[in-house]
């Protein structure tokens, strides 16, 4: 028997989720144990261990691969505690970071913020100035020597750093995406210099054509990249000492996973894994249930995470934007703000109640933690609300503490804005499902959909206690919570889920009509390197699946749309025909008749990416049938709760989860208490559990 494991490790809380291929899911839930994370990995599996009844190294022993998701680099970037690092550019061009192309003032805003430029900044500084040098040397963008590289100077600016204490480094020179051999020999240098040097390059991490989304992006993953690598390096040791014989495998944010070897090297890959693990989680399930337009939103300990699946595809991306910085990095489209369980409630300067992004994280965690934090977090409100029972999370075995979460809230927020602590609660709840709504609206109707079309997914430690409210923000009807055996480690199930899914790219802008001779080399030499990096994963796979794309837009125009392109040889027919398809997207995505052919269409990036399928996936097993609708058998009580300060506490049923039975309905207000997550089924609403043990809630049509 061989099992897979998907293991989602949070700010707060680390989830797995494993599966023996012949039905059976087991799942399980740890604190995450910062700074050393692979100690809270090691914890979860010993919890799935023992839910299984077998010692862990026998389990690891018959385990096909652990397919591992983290919102540590996402994290670290969101809140910008990332290390120093250095940068490494061509002459007359470092400053390009700090100017950031003028887009700093626009990318990644709301379209209020647009119209308040006083109130703008330009305040996420990638690297401190001293660690940006430049160095002598230029190529053209036919990829031509014009200056040739001041190997001295190279040699003068590495020490330099080195001397400063930097040991990692980010090199992005002009044009590199045309010939890298500059940006090859700078890394040459620096490991003559220190063979232990952390070195990212912008020809492998970002060969795209735009210098300043280039720049941010290889300065991004430089970031995170030596972390990372430490990281999977001391977990895999640790795995393999307890006697695990398949891979380690690493999501990415285009929806699949990479050997744990293969991803430090391009760690900006990684950001966004787990609510990509959700998405393709949310994926599977929406088959299961019938759903093809999905929002699929993840609030665990430290961010909130939305993702969409329309027409039963999810919304794929060539780049995202992280604090105002564009990152070039093939995606499920994902949009993140630091609005988790553990996001601290603070008072700004002008006397507002904000949420986030800074978060209490697993240590010391909330106040009600009892382990020194004093911050006010929405936990702590939670508690206060009596959403979350005062015995603790985790059924019983993470105690909380009704009286320091209290007093945080007193002291931080109650006091200071003239409150009792039960009002501030209710506003730090309210503040938190507003902010929430707001992201999902950005993501929803900004993309010009209408949310009556979407059902909304909501998992996560802390999603469940409030999607029902979000959801209704953006005027969603209806939300399905995935429990069974997964409850709030859900994301962990989707990385388990998951296939292997690599890509790459190169820029090669050119006119239509495009050289068919040129297309099909550049296609072959992307799926050359596809195929050659789908061998190095250490697994063999079902089947291999190759997709082609190509970054279209209107001459003169900065709007790119990813047009598909058809596999085998490519001919003037076959190309005529992708931007014809090109067109097409472009009207469904910016309305019709937007286009304009005789502006001309030029093809910008080329993209292969290569699907290693893997054997099998796990499937949720079904729960038992109720014989009637009334789910009184799983109640356990009724205490005082607050979804609100214009209602108050009023008197909530309160149900055990593992006695609803499939066809169980329950009337709002009411707390659903889950092992490992707790769900709030609001006022004016209804829950049904379904054949798979998920929760539906549904807007009363009254």
């Amino acid at each position: 028997m061989a099992y897979v494991i998907g293991v989602d490790v949070g700010g707060t809380f680390t989830d797995a989720v494993l599966d023996d291929g012949a039905g059976m899911v087991l799942a399980g839930k740890a604190a995450s144990t910062p700074p050393d994370y692979s100690v809270g990995v090691m914890d979860v599996l010993d919890v799935l261990a023992e839910e299984l009844g077998r010692p862990l190294d026998e389990i690891l022993a018959n385990t096909h691969h652990i397919a591992h998701g983290t919102t540590s680099s996402l994290n670290a970037l969101v809140m910008n505690r990332v290390p120093d690092i250095g940068f490494l550019t061509t002459k007359g061009h470092r400053d390009s970071i700090y100017i950031m192309n003028v887009e700093g003032r626009y990318l990644g805003r709301a379209p209020e913020e647009l119209q308040n430029p006083i109130g703008q900044s330009k305040s996420h500084g990638l690297v401190r100035k001293r660690h940006a040098l430049e160095v002598t040397e230029r190529i053209d963008r036919d990829g031509r020597v014009v200056v040739p590289l001041d190997e001295d100077e190279v040699r003068s600016a590495v020490r330099s750093l080195i001397d400063d204490g930097i040991s990692a480094f980010a090199v992005s020179l002009l044009w590199s995406f045309r010939n890298p051999t500059h940006e090859q020999r700078i890394r040459e240098i620096a490991h003559e210099i220190d063979p232990d040097l952390f070195v990212a390059i912008s020809s492998e991490v970002s060969p795209r054509i735009r210098e300043f989304a280039r720049n941010s992006t290889t300065i991004m993953s430089t970031q995170i990249g030596p972390g990372l690598r430490d990281y999977l390096g001391e977990l895999e040791t640790r795995l393999r000492e307890q006697g695990l014989a398949g891979p380690l495998l690493v999501m990415q944010s285009n929806g699949g996973a990479v050997a744990a070897a293969e991803a430090p090297g391009n760690a900006i890959s990684t950001v966004g894994s787990v609510l990509t693990g959700g998405v393709v989680g949310a994926l599977s399930l929406g088959e299961q249930l019938g759903h093809k337009n999905i929002i699929a939103t993840d609030a665990g300990g430290t961010t909130f995470l939305a993702g969409l699946i329309v027409d039963g595809e999810p919304v794929r991306s060539s780049t995202t934007i992280i604090n105002h910085h564009p990152i070039n990095v093939p995606t499920l489209e994902v949009h993140a703000i630091g609005s988790g369980g553990g996001a601290i409630a603070w008072i700004d300067a002008g006397g507002n109640l904000q949420i986030g992004p800074h978060s209490a994280q697993a240590v010391p965690g909330p106040a009600c933690y009892g382990n020194g934090g004093t911050e006010p977090t929405n936990t702590d409100a939670n508690l206060v609300l009596g959403i979350i029972p005062e015995r603790g999370l985790l059924g019983g075995r993470r105690a909380l503490d009704l009286d320091l979460a209290r007093e945080a809230i007193r002291v931080r927020i109650a006091e200071p804005l003239g409150l009792t602590v039960e009002e501030a609660a209710a506003a730090i709840y309210e503040v938190q499902n507003a902010q929430t709504g707001d992201l999902l609206r950005k993501t929803v109707v900004e993309a010009g959909h209408d949310p009556r079309d979407f059902i909304v997914y909501a998992f996560g430690g802390s999603g469940p206690a409030h999607c029902g409210l979000y959801a209704q923000e953006i005027g969603a009807t209806d939300v399905v919570v995935p429990l069974g055996r997964v409850a709030s480690a859900f994301s962990a199930y989707g990385l388990a889920s998951s296939d292997i899914v690599l890509a790459k790219e190169m820029s090669d802008p050119a006119a239509m009509p495009l050289d068919p001779a040129r297309v099909q080399r550049n296609f072959e030499d992307l799926e050359a390197q596809v195929r050659e990096l789908l061998g190095r994963q250490g697994l063999q796979f079902a089947s291999v699946e190759i997709e082609r794309e190509i970054d279209m837009r209107y001459t003169m125009q900065l709007a790119e749309v990813a047009t598909p392109i058809p596999n085998g040889r490519l001919g003037a027919e076959e190309l005529v025909q992708a931007a014809d398809v090109f067109e097409a997207k472009y009207a469904e995505l910016y309305g019709k008749d937007s286009g304009f052919r005789e502006a001309g269409i030029q093809a910008i990036t080329y993209r292969v990416r290569g699907t290693g399928v893997l054997p099998f996936s796990p499937t949720l097993p079904e729960l038992e049938r109720a014989e009637s609708a009334d789910a009184s058998a799983a109640l356990t009580g009724v205490r005082k709760v607050c979804l609100g300060a214009s209602r108050g506490y009023v008197d909530t049923a309160i149900y055990d989860y593992t006695k609803l039975r499939a066809g169980h309905v329950l009337r709002g207000p009411a707390v659903i208490e889950v092992p490992t997550t707790t769900v709030v089924v609001p006022h004016d609403t209804t829950g049904t559990v379904d054949r798979l043990g998920n929760l539906h809630i549904t807007v009363d049509q009254a």
